[in-house]
């Protein structure tokens, strides 16, 4: 029979779990991927993994994404996750524009989503959660990748997307990473290599700007200037180089990174999207339990796919059809989590779990 789930595992993580299981203690570090929309699809997971199958722990569980990962993770880290992940899903599937958006316009809509869910004491809740540990990537634009005004960026848009083709590692000549971190605890992915790191703790005065900003997709957006604690500058989103993050996320330790995804594949960074021989560290790789939806699933679902950005085309000036497919897509998540539910309770994801190559 056809499974909703894939289960991959790198080299470290499969070795666990095919000897003894998955027990939420193995798990040091959850990832969120950015994506926008397509995380409708794991809302169901979510839900399952932070507000039953994790609640008994006492450990430290560190959180890292960017973009849209972050936002889950920032509703998923509040006192009341079921209510402050549910207000999440209304207010994004809701969200609405004007014919032709300006970025000024979407950061309103973005903003109006954000408050929604995340109130001041949101933010004290997360800061002070007994046991999870926020921590979310943006990226800190040099001065050709600062401004603005579309005339501008474009062209640096345009230069970081071809010089990324040669070599990822060029993106630095535009951007540097910038991690904002719970300040709780230092996570273990703190050393992250490949870019300059901007590292600043998370506190009340920078909590919103730094969410704001780790969704702030350029030419679509309006930049994030000059977050308090932070260098002074411009940040932006942080998928553009942590996508979907190609990470050290457990520095050698002997422990499970748990990502739920809504692919099979892992992709570096934003403009790695169209490179299918972009693909991320075996080595960075090793500790992580990636979980999405198969195939067969998705073939299953309105429109053989789950909900995108390009919906917004799909459904130009017919909002209600649009919000009416997002919120189908969203109830057959469920499947999702009831699967890895079962698979967790049987037993048999040892062996559902495959090597994960790419």
């Amino acid at each position: 029979m056809p499974s909703n789930l894939d289960i991959f595992a790198g080299k470290k993580a499969l070795s666990l779990v095919r000897d003894g299981g998955l027990d939420p203690d193995m798990v040091e570090v959850a990832a969120g991927a950015a994506g926008g929309p397509k995380w409708l699809i794991l809302y169901h997971l979510d839900k399952f993994i932070f507000s039953s199958w994790m609640t008994r722990r006492t450990r430290p569980l560190f959180l890292i994404g960017s973009s849209i990962g972050a936002w889950r993770f920032a509703a998923l880290s509040q006192k009341d996750p079921l209510d402050s992940i549910r207000r999440f899903k209304d207010a994004y599937i809701h969200q609405t524009y004007s014919k032709k958006p300006t970025p000024a316009e979407v950061t309103r809509e973005t903003i109006r989503i954000m408050n929604t869910f995340l109130e001041d004491s949101g933010i004290h809740q997360i800061l002070n959660h007994p046991y999870l540990r926020l921590n979310f990537m943006t990226v800190y634009c040099k001065p050709i990748a600062a401004p603005d005004h579309r005339a501008v960026l474009a062209p640096a848009i345009l230069s970081s997307a071809l010089l990324n083709m040669i070599d990822r590692r060029l993106l630095r000549w535009f951007y540097k990473r910038a991690l904002f971190y719970h300040p709780e605890s230092i996570p273990p992915f703190m050393n992250m290599d490949q870019f300059p790191v901007i590292k600043t703790p998370l506190d009340k005065a920078n909590f919103r700007d730094a969410l704001l900003a780790t969704g702030s997709i350029p030419l679509v957006m309006s930049r994030v200037k000059n977050i308090s604690g932070a260098p002074p500058g411009v940040y932006r989103d942080g998928g553009i180089i942590d996508y979907h993050l190609d990470i050290d996320f457990m520095n050698g330790k002997d422990k499970i990174a748990l990502y739920p995804h809504y692919m099979g594949r892992i992709i570096p960074g934003w403009f790695d999207k169209k490179l299918p021989w972009r693909k991320p560290d075996p080595n960075r790789m090793a500790s992580v339990l990636m979980i999405s939806p198969s195939r067969d699933f998705v073939s299953k679902l309105p429109f053989g796919k789950i909900s995108d950005r390009h919906d917004f085309f799909l459904f130009d000036g017919k909002d209600k059809e649009r919000i009416a497919y997002w919120k189908k897509v969203t109830a057959m998540g469920r499947h999702l989590a009831e699967d890895f539910h079962e698979a967790l309770e049987s037993g048999r994801i040892r062996h559902m779990i495959q090597p994960l190559s790419g």
